[in-house]
């Protein structure tokens, strides 16, 4: 079981240096298009990482909210952590911040 532990792990790192090396293409395409002489945005929000999440849902459970965390997950479709696509990471967060808030 560790071994594919340790292949999901490595899988979720690949996407998201994928995700970093794509953002950095497009910045790089924009900013020597002519399109970055218009107004400057705001600068993107840095994608949330599978540690990150995983850090913060930790210290939820530890907190005795185990079942909530759980119920969290199957919310997502997923048993566990690591099958969440990672798009779903910031609402993921969202949800969990309200069970220390709302109870």
């Amino acid at each position: 079981m560790s071994k594919i532990s340790d292949m999901a792990a490595t899988i979720e790192e690949l996407r998201t240096a994928a995700a970093a090396i794509n953002d950095a293409a497009n910045w790089l395409a924009e900013m020597f298009s002519g399109a970055g002489d218009a107004e400057p945005t705001a600068p993107a929000e840095p994608a949330l990482t599978l540690e990150q999440v995983r850090a913060v849902l930790a210290d939820k459970s530890r907190q005795g909210h185990t079942a909530e965390i759980r119920s969290l997950l199957q919310k997502y479709g997923a048993a566990k952590l690591s099958q969440i696509d990672p798009a779903h990471y910031k609402a993921l967060l969202a949800d969990a911040e309200v069970l220390t808030n709302g109870q």
